[in-house]
């Protein structure tokens, strides 16, 4: 057999409980698509699946392997996507300081606008998160079995844990961006950016500590 379907229901199972645990990009699409619509939403998904279509195939190719055999190389990686989590949580605080500033001296006109390139954002939160490639490493190798072309299989099984994973966060930003309206309360919008804020520099410590 070119590819072994035997252990596809228990990858299918455990892909499942990974797709459904809370990651930085769970936060980032669910604050774009709050804050910004189902646009961006969208092009912040694209973005992070583009990099993690970019990641699976480096672990298939072989070079995922070599990349983390370099301590130094994933320390680096690790260190770079702590720096730009801790970006991502300073540019909230930062939003949430003039938000305040401009209240406080009675000029607020409305929120601040945030004029990043979701594509670009989702983008890079994934690149530099070493987390994606470290996880397909050990992960799809064991449920290679016994299929003539282990290539090929991990090829099936990357492609399946993708597709499971762009449903269920696409199905997250579709249902942000529809429920947005009723969470302009500045009360509600404020919470769930010390939320997000929160999350993004917790993420960024256990990246640096794991």
């Amino acid at each position: 057999m070119l590819v072994d379907l035997t252990p596809l229901p228990a990858f299918l199972v455990a892909s499942v409980v990974v797709v459904l645990t809370p990651g930085v990009d769970v936060f980032l699409l669910l604050r774009t698509s709050l804050n910004r619509g189902r646009r961006a939403g969208l092009l912040a998904l694209a973005g992070i699946h583009t990099a993690s279509i970019l990641q699976v195939a480096l672990v298939i190719s072989g070079l995922g392997a070599l990349v983390t055999s370099h301590p130094a190389v994933l320390s680096a990686l690790k260190w770079i996507g702590a720096a730009y989590l801790v970006y991502l949580a300073a540019s909230i605080l930062r939003g949430l300081w003039l938000t305040r500033k401009k209240t406080a001296e009675g000029s607020l006109s409305g929120p601040p606008v945030d004029n990043s390139n979701p594509y670009l954002r989702g983008l890079f939160s994934n690149l530099t998160n070493p987390k994606m490639l470290l996880f397909s490493l050990a992960f799809l190798p064991q449920f290679v079995g016994s299929a003539a072309q282990p290539a090929l299989q991990l090829v099936m099984l990357g492609v399946v844990f993708l597709v499971l994973a762009l449903i269920w966060e696409a199905s997250m930003v579709l249902g942000a961006a529809r429920i947005a309206d009723r969470l302009q309360n500045p009360r509600v919008a404020k919470s769930l950016d010390v939320i997000s804020a929160a999350a993004f520099l917790t993420i960024s410590v256990g990246l640096v500590a794991g």
